[in-house]
């Protein structure tokens, strides 16, 4: 199958104070969270000065896979799309399509399997499809989720050596440590739907859990292979909430971890982002100042590890991940689960109030 484009598409954010709340309303829509929770986070990007880092990232993100793309001779237009902010999908569908290009493959910032992180855009890309009336005059599928792809897994891997090496420098014992993967909590009725309706028995707690969980044994075992010492004690934490406050979602939140470990004699603890492929607000604001002051209450050293945001590895791996549709390359995975299915199976990640139309969605 042959593609024309490809669409880096993202979640989006505010490039100025103005524009964060009309931002945030906007993300927000339709689920009943409470006005004090969107008035909280606004504070959150305006201590950033109302502008939220993943739009920059982005656009430096599509400036190296340009530069990957060419270095491997690949002449396919790339263009940048989000969800909640300018450019908006639509916008640059109409864009891509007066370019004169009608087969487009998205390539989502977000590697794993759930309804926000997957079907969501896919529903998005659908609607923006309607709006900017290409529907019939434009096709656009989906890169697969690339939770244990080498490009993703590697840059973790590599921060969390530099972390643990840095900590036994500093005369920490690996009994002392512990490390904290961290990812965006969703609704339990989210997690446990995740991934294809066939698979959902295999995984007590659902695709979305079992990926991570995945993401987090490939980074450990490369890991452990440049140490001289036992890998410390690991636990996988959630962050990020913002729903109802009466919807269950996927605990424990880092805040309480990091207090329960404090407890239990741990004296360092490095957290290992893997829930996000960039370091925008979610992990600037609820690590590196909230969880981070946790960890000075509770005398924690803490160590957070970098996203694979721009890294040549990342990059590498998204190019790598686009020439197994456009080249028919062949696929890369570091876990037992991998590599996922290049299209979602019909149901996949259910958006469970209203069945809405997707992309890139394999009916057989």
């Amino acid at each position: 199958m042959t593609y024309d484009a490809v669409l880096l598409t993202s979640f989006g954010g505010p490039e100025n104070p103005e524009e964060v709340m009309p931002f945030l309303e906007r993300v927000t829509a339709g689920r009943g969270i409470p006005r004090e929770r969107l008035e909280e986070v606004s504070h959150h990007y305006l201590a950033l000065g109302g502008v939220s880092p993943i739009n920059e990232q982005n656009r430096e993100l599509l400036a190296h896979l340009r530069e990957e793309l060419k270095s491997r001779n690949i002449n396919v237009p790339t263009y940048l799309g989000n969800r909640n902010s300018e450019p908006y999908f639509a916008d640059v569908l109409r864009e891509i399509y007066a370019d004169g290009h009608r087969r487009v493959l998205s390539l989502v910032t977000s590697a794993y399997s759930s309804y926000s992180g997957c079907r969501q855009y896919r529903e998005n890309l659908a609607k923006a499809l309607v709006d900017a009336d290409l529907v019939g005059k434009m096709e656009i599928d989906k890169v697969r989720n690339y939770f244990d792809h080498p490009g993703f897994v590697l840059p973790f891997a590599d921060g969390l050596v530099r972390a643990l090496k840095t900590l036994t420098d500093e005369g920490f014992a690996p009994g002392d440590i512990h490390i904290f993967f961290t990812t965006h909590s969703v609704p339990i009725a989210m997690a446990e739907t995740s991934g294809p309706e066939s698979m959902r028995g295999s995984f007590i707690d659902g695709v979305y859990v079992a990926q991570h969980n995945a993401a987090a044994y490939a980074i450990l075992e490369i890991t452990s292979k440049d140490l001289a010492f036992p890998l410390p004690d690991w636990s996988l934490v959630y962050q990020s909430r913002s729903g109802a406050p009466h919807m269950p979602w996927l605990e424990p939140d880092i805040g309480d971890a990091l207090r329960e470990s404090a407890t239990l004699e741990t004296k360092a603890v490095v957290i290992m982002p893997i829930g996000f492929v960039s370091d925008h607000i979610e992990v600037i604001w609820d690590l590196d100042n909230e969880a981070q002051s946790v960890a000075d209450e509770e005398g924690l050293r803490f160590i957070r590890v970098a996203t694979p945001g721009k890294s040549e590895e990342f990059v590498s791996g998204l190019v790598d991940l686009l020439e197994e549709r456009l080249a028919n390359s062949e696929k890369k995975a570091l876990s037992p689960i991998g590599p996922w299915a290049d299209f979602c199976a019909v149901g996949c990640c259910p958006n469970l109030r209203h069945g809405l139309p997707v992309v890139a969605e394999n009916a057989n």
